[in-house]
């Protein structure tokens, strides 16, 4: 057992040296705030008030009471600090270092045994335990102090007082404090002459603090141009006096030695007070530059009449507001039709010009953004002035700039003819016996111009209303009324109503048509383009629907001249009619564009591969787990966007360098024009119709990234119940990557919960690799087991059929090769030009299949393409 003697009991001790010393040292720090904490709110409040001025801003008396007050509440606070300061002792710290350590070890380690003292083993016993005891105390840690006064001054006195005085550190100075011993009775402040005291205070938009120039040697001094100085002249009247020349003042100026005087400086000159401790100073003036504006491009209009007009705009200290003002311009007018006659008086547009919400507006470039498509002068000449203005209410105005007031595009002839009769009824109230003419004339014939027999009633409702308001005189409210009928019946000439997709889409390919024989711009041109997807992906849908249902129904596919594609195929052409349109090749691309009609007339889209008509469930798993895929990178994509904003928030949306999913890209992620994009990848259904995704086109108002993200996940644990190949090492394979592709969706999804874009995107690409890994094992799985099918199974057909078209879904020729080289056999073939088409896609499958950038998947089924030619 243990032994324990008296100098184990100081050696003890001795190790508690530092943590005693340490605790007594926080007791004392205690004793000292808990006692002395009025005595030091009471100095810093009157330290405050005097390094502040305020003894020399009001009467003497009021400074005699404060300072009896002061007096008063110091000596108050003095006798309590004496009342409650007392030194601690050590056994007080020894005390409450022993209460920090369970078991109290170090009162343990001085008792003494009460009884037992000639019992060996009651002692053995009380040794073992004061051994315990000091090897516990050894343990001990200095008591931290509890300085907390909170209970002792419930009102923060103490804060305010740390505030007032923190406020005259920074705004006061200490060399006022010793004024008040010349307000003391018998003091040196009559004795010793007159004082002054002075400010320069600059304007506040300048962001200039207020300079006391009673600190401020003699010399040089530059002040901004509207700075206001405040002087205050103390002591005998006439004992000091003022002579400026930076304030320019005539009139009624006050006598220069006017106890108070006030002026702004307005000019360079010199400002002097003349008398016992007076001063001069050599004023220069720093000038308040007038804002400037400019524009910094042409104005940019998209297809539905939004235009977007960039500027710049810069000032010295900031611009405060901007308005851009239209005004017609009557002299470029072609006056030619209903615009002939005088036009009716319309006020100028004033559009305010957008400025930064936050940060610097010293110098900043920003769009303006309106859509003046209903406007009277929509697509006439105008001239457009920039003017801007800064705090100080200077103005900078840009010369007045000619250009045509962009507005919306009527394509369909029936809508453009609308109006330009529209336009010509805000143009002037005079001309409605006109439009009734020439609505009657253009309208003669409803069966041949209008689709459906309600458009057609519209119509002749506007001209029966036009021609009584022309009669009986045209009123401001009725020209509003028709105005606005006319264009909604324009937007559904141009748009329609249409619930079927087929001629929704038609339609958009005839727009989009139209477009390029008119040399629409390439804005426009692209947002037709989207529009176009848009609709093609609706008929796409439909189609499919169709399909499932004569399945369901057991009805034969109609034979004859089909076409069989996928939708990725579509897309392709699609994205290349459009590069083809950006590279100006309008005569390549309207070429390109009928051909596409002509197949989508004939077109029958396959699910899985060609000819097999979506049946086997392995063609289905491939392709939902590849349409898994593109949306899981277009989600990367909108992540990895993000994260480019959020480093570079100045960045315009759609200009980054190999930034996927823009309007006009390769649509993958969300599109930044807007929130309304479209994405390249499928419409985020299953194959068995219900909407299992996200579409990548959502945009972030609709769905959240990690909403997003847990859907794609969702539907990922969808797929992998139906997952077949199960039993075999491929299939098993297959399941386990895809398993880790889950995993990796988990963790993107929680990161991206908590805002770390970055964490998000790396566990994203982890899940892609998983996914393509889970794609290549699975159609390995899918491969052996077809080379084990025997004849006989009901595939013969769907292999025969399939084995006689190309990737493309075309009928191959007599010789085993793409038969694209067959004159008038097939929608690429048609003409004498066949040849040509088909090489320039090869050429444009060869460019593509090079580039690293594209997507593996992308890739791989490019390569395929060329294997097979």
């Amino acid at each position: 057992m243990t032994s324990y003697t008296p100098n184990d009991m100081r050696r003890g001790l001795a190790k508690l040296r530092w943590p005693l010393r340490l605790t007594w040292a926080g007791m004392l720090a205690e004793a000292l705030v808990t006692s002395l904490w009025p005595l030091l709110t009471v100095t810093l409040l009157v330290l405050a008030a005097l390094m502040l001025g305020l003894q020399d801003q009001v009467m003497l008396e009021v400074v005699w009471a404060g300072a009896v007050l002061a007096l008063v509440a110091g000596l108050a606070a003095l006798v309590y600090a004496l009342r409650h300061f007392r030194i601690p002792s050590r056994a007080a710290a020894l005390t409450r270092l022993d209460h920090s350590l369970h078991g109290r070890p170090i009162q343990a380690m001085m008792d003494s045994a009460a009884i037992g003292n000639g019992d060996d083993a009651s002692m053995a016993v009380w040794r073992a335990h004061k051994a315990r005891m000091m090897a516990r105390a050894a343990l001990a840690r200095p008591v931290p102090a509890d300085l907390r006064v909170a209970r002792r001054d419930p009102y923060a006195l103490r804060f305010v007082a740390v505030l007032a005085f923190v406020m005259a550190l920074v705004f006061g100075s200490v060399w006022r404090v010793a004024s008040v011993a010349e307000m003391v009775p018998g003091g040196t402040g009559l004795v010793s002459g007159p004082v002054w005291e002075g400010w320069a205070e600059p304007p506040r938009y300048t962001g200039k603090p207020t300079l006391y120039l009673n600190d401020l040697a003699e010399g040089a001094l530059s002040l901004p141009e509207g700075t206001l100085i405040t002087l205050r002249f103390y002591g005998d009247v006439g004992a000091l006096t003022l002579a400026e020349t930076v304030s320019g003042r005539t009139g009624e100026v006050p006598a220069a030695s006017d106890p108070q005087q006030d002026f702004t400086v307005v000019q360079a000159g010199a400002i002097e007070i003349a008398g016992p401790s007076g001063r001069v100073w050599d004023v220069t003036t720093l000038p308040d530059t007038p804002p400037q504006v400019r524009l910094t491009g042409v104005p940019v209009a998209a297809a539905l009449g939004e235009m977007r007009l960039p500027f710049a705009a810069q000032d010295d200290y900031g611009v405060e507001a901007g308005e851009a003002r239209i005004m017609l311009d009557l002299a470029a007018v072609d006056r030619r039709y209903g615009l002939t006659v005088d036009p009716d008086m319309r006020p100028e547009i004033l559009v305010p010009l957008p400025t930064p919400i936050s940060g610097d507006r010293a110098a900043f470039e920003e769009n303006l953004i309106e859509d003046f498509s209903k406007h009277p002068w929509a697509n006439l000449p105008v001239q457009i002035s920039l003017k801007v203005l800064d705090s100080a209410e200077q103005q900078g105005v840009t010369e007045p700039s000619a250009m045509v007031l962009p507005g919306r595009r009527f394509f369909d002839p029936t809508a453009a003819a609308v109006i330009e009769m529209r336009r010509d009824l805000m143009w002037s109230k005079s001309n409605a016996s006109r439009m009734v003419q020439v609505l009657r004339a253009v309208s003669y014939q409803p069966q041949d111009l209008f689709r459906s027999e309600t458009t057609s009633l519209r119509l002749r409702q506007i001209i029966s209303r036009l021609e009584i308001q022309a009669r009986f005189g045209l009123e401001d409210t009725a020209q509003d009324a028709l105005a606005e009928d006319m264009w909604a019946l324009a937007i559904e000439l141009e748009e329609g109503v249409l619930a079927d997709a087929l001629e929704r889409m038609r339609r958009a390919q005839d727009r989009l048509n139209e477009a390029i024989k008119n040399g629409a711009s390439k804005e426009e041109i692209a947002e037709l383009m989207d529009e176009m997807r848009r609709a093609t992906e609706e008929y796409l849908k439909q189609l499919q629907n169709q399909q499932a249902n004569q399945e369901q129904d057991g009805q034969q596919q109609p034979q004859g001249e089909t076409m069989q594609m996928t939708q990725d195929d579509l897309q392709r052409m699609m994205d290349h009619i459009q590069e083809l349109m950006e590279q100006g090749r309008m005569a390549e691309a309207e070429q390109a564009l009928k051909e596409l009609q002509e197949m989508m007339e004939n077109m029958r889209v396959t699910q899985g591969q060609q000819g097999q008509g979506g049946n086997n469930p392995g063609e289905q798993a491939m392709e939902g787990l590849s349409e898994t895929l593109r949306e899981q990178q277009g989600l990367s994509d909108q992540a990895f966007r993000d994260l480019q904003e959020q480093f570079n928030p100045g960045a315009s949306a759609g200009e980054s360098a190999g930034n996927e999913g823009r309007n006009g890209g390769q649509g993958q992620g969300e599109s930044h024009e807007g929130q309304n994009g479209e994405g390249q990848g499928q419409d985020g259904e299953g194959q068995d119709g219900q909407s299992g995704q996200p579409q990548a086109g959502e945009g972030p108002d609709e769905q959240g990234l990690a909403e997003r993200q847990q859907a794609l996940r969702d539907e990922l644990n969808r797929q992998q119940g139906n997952l077949p190949g199960g039993g075999t090492p491929e299939g098993d394979a297959a399941r386990d990557a895809l398993d880790d592709a889950g995993r990796a969706m988990d963790q993107a999804e929680q990161a991206l919960r908590n805002r770390d874009l970055a964490e998000a995107i790396d566990n994203q690409a982890q899940a892609m690799d998983a996914l393509r890994e889970g794609i290549r094992s699975l159609g390995e799985a899918m491969d052996k087991e077809a080379q084990g099918r025997q004849p006989g199974q009901g595939t013969a057909e769907s292999d025969r059929r399939s084995g006689n078209r190309d990737p493309l879904g075309r009928e191959r020729g007599k010789n085993d090769s793409a038969s694209s080289n067959v004159p008038g056999d097939g929608p690429f073939r048609q003409g004498p030009d066949g040849a040509d088409t088909a090489r320039r896609l090869l050429d444009e499958i060869r460019r593509r299949s090079a580039e690293t950038a594209r997507p593996e998947v992308e890739r791989d089924y490019l390569n395929r393409l060329l294997d097979r030619f």
